[in-house]
């Protein structure tokens, strides 16, 4: 029997209701924590107003909700199976010759399409708020400045030396190990924040204990003739873990932007791994959001009895914390390499699908 377009209707807007209830929420206590962290964060800031921590939590506010996305879906679908079950709707529904499978349908493909929505157009929105947020911390909250940066033009970055700090650009980088190495350098030396002192080029510099390594240096100062040395030894703050972690986090970068940010990264000679495994996690997201509802449907299709919300509720919640812990360990493998990229980031939506598939066959079939 085909299920009629009215009841699927009727299933999806009982879905969507309980999805953006929940998702509301989540949004609401997310904020009202966010800001008293910030508050007390803030609390040493005097120039730090109330005003600046309710516009900084509301600039996070986005990407907290796309971490709090799939278990918007997960108990949104859990709430409107329920209900559902226990008005003995869906016994009913089932009674007159629909499948489980049927009535699913209509709610995994809006899923479907809140998973596309969350990476094509949420995404965006919470990178763009996010880098913003960051900005606003590392100033304001932080005192810290940005460090590094890739263009078109190459690597740049900033650095501390004992007299002052210096700006280093690099035409291409190469990572190796726990070796970097640049080429074509150029460093401005400045003394204090903005005086300028001297500037260097050099062939190439690689990074090495507490200095750059810098070989065939011109060093050119303010009324002085330009002299050249064939090895310069320059202080520096930086480490490859300095300097890795400088880097647009990929969480700030867009779905969209993402790809060609990749490409900069790998041309400049540093590893993209971290952006790939999460861009392939976006990618991953819709079929996220199915598995959701699946797992959803397992715990609430059967007809309530006693003790059955508790079995719900409890079920729901142990099943999101263990698919939170189970793709935080498989994003960390990816993320030092220990298994491929591919593997690492559709892991949680592929096994949450053949559980939810599972579970749901056996309960349907016996």
């Amino acid at each position: 029997m085909r299920i009629s377009t009215t009841l699927s209707f009727y299933i999806g807007r009982y879905f969507l209701l309980s999805f953006f209830l929940l998702f509301g929420l989540f949004l609401f206590l997310i904020l009202l924590f966010d800001t008293i962290e910030l508050m007390r964060r803030a609390a040493s800031k005097p120039e730090v107003g109330f005003q600046h921590v309710l516009e900084m939590a509301l600039l996070k506010l986005p990407h907290m909700g796309q971490e709090t996305f799939p278990f918007a879906v997960l108990f949104g679908g859990m709430a409107a199976f329920w209900r559902l079950t226990c008005s003995y709707e869906l016994v009913v529904t089932r009674a007159a010759g629909v499948s489980a499978w049927q009535f699913l349908l209509p709610v995994i493909s809006l899923a479907f399409l809140l998973g596309i929505l969350q990476v094509t157009v949420i995404n965006p929105v919470a990178s763009a708020t996010l880098a913003k947020f960051e900005r606003m911390e590392a100033r304001l909250i932080e005192g810290h400045r940005e460090l590094s940066a890739l263009s078109g033009s190459g690597l740049w970055l900033r650095q501390a030396n004992p007299d002052g700090q210096s700006v280093v650009h690099s035409d291409h980088g190469s990572q190796r190990g726990n070796d970097v190495e640049l080429k074509n350098v150029v460093v401005f030396m400045y003394l204090g924040k903005d005086k300028f002192h001297s500037r260097l080029e050099a062939s190439q510099a690689k990074l090495e204990d507490g200095f750059w390594h810098m070989l065939n240096v011109w060093i050119y100062e303010p009324e002085s003739r330009p002299r050249f040395e064939s090895e310069y030894w320059l202080a520096t703050d930086l480490t490859l873990g300095k300097i890795q972690d400088s880097f647009a986090p990929p969480e700030t970068m867009s779905f969209w932007s993402l790809p060609n940010f990749i490409a900069t990264l790998e041309k400049a000679g540093f590893s993209a791994i971290r952006h790939r495994l999460y861009w392939h996690t976006l990618l991953a997201t819709p079929f996220l959001m199915c598995a959701m509802v699946l797992i959803a449907a397992t715990f609430t299709l059967r007809p309530s009895r006693r003790g059955a919300t508790t079995f719900v509720i409890s079920g729901g919640v142990l099943t999101g914390f263990l698919l939170y812990f189970f793709s935080d360990v498989v994003f960390a493998l990816g993320l030092s390499d220990s298994i491929p990229i591919t593997l690492a980031a559709w892991s949680p939506s592929g096994v949450a699908t053949f559980l939810g598939l599972a579970m749901l066959l056996h309960m349907e079939d016996g």
